[in-house]
């Protein structure tokens, strides 16, 4: 008489152990590859500001340009960051005691900055420029969503690499004359393919996809 120690389906534990082993690698080279993705850890990416400045009610709803604000974002590089000042231009009298902005009445007494958290923060070895797009009508919204509707921003697209180039090899989707760049309801009259390939002809649009354009 036969003493079985172990049941049956035990015989094909090593078939189960081989496939699993040999789909290890692959299982793990797709987690991380899509696991580290910038389409999976920044877009949504909302810290919690110093503020509860809500764009939504200062661009969306009372219409303020981008540019009050970000001042330099059609003349330089970086797009800045409002001083305390630029609040209190409003704040001295609208809504002066309120409990919410006691961080820019401390910054404008103190003279030491409000500690904003940078939402759209590209890693240190990439170079962008804002102005380079501004000037040729690559809208806010195209990287940055529909802020005016944002009660707190987010980061709406990933910003990495491949979205980059998929945008400097395909501007036309991204492009409007620059007067219309702050303007998150702007639409392209007609096909926006049309109008932008046009706008693209007509202004000698051709972004560059050399590796030195971004990684200085």
């Amino acid at each position: 008489m036969k003493l079985f120690v172990f049941p049956r389906w035990a015989n094909k534990t090593r078939q189960i152990a081989g496939f699993a082993l040999s789909g290890a690698p692959l299982y793990l080279v797709a987690f991380v590859w899509y696991g580290g993705s910038p389409k999976t850890t920044d877009v949504g990416y909302q810290p919690e500001q110093p503020v509860p400045y809500s764009h939504a009610l200062h661009a969306g709803e009372m219409g303020m340009d981008c540019r009050y604000c970000h001042t330099t974002v059609d003349q330089a590089a970086h797009a800045a960051i409002p001083p305390t000042q630029t609040c209190m231009n409003c704040h001295t009298l609208v809504h002066p005691t309120s409990p919410k902005l006691t961080p820019v009445r401390e910054s404008a007494a103190t003279g030491v900055p409000v500690e904003w958290v940078k939402v759209h923060d590209l890693p240190d070895y990439v170079y962008f420029n804002h102005s380079a797009h501004v000037t040729r009508g690559v809208g806010c919204v195209s990287c940055h969503g529909r802020v005016d509707q944002m009660p707190e921003v987010f980061q709406h697209e990933p910003l990495s690499m491949g979205w980059c180039l998929d945008c400097h090899r395909e501007p036309e989707k991204h492009l409007r004359p620059p007067e219309e760049v702050t303007n998150m309801k702007w639409k392209a009259p007609g096909d926006p393919i049309a109008y932008g390939t046009q706008f693209r002809k007509d202004n000698n649009i051709n972004p560059s996809t050399d590796c030195s354009t971004c990684h200085r």
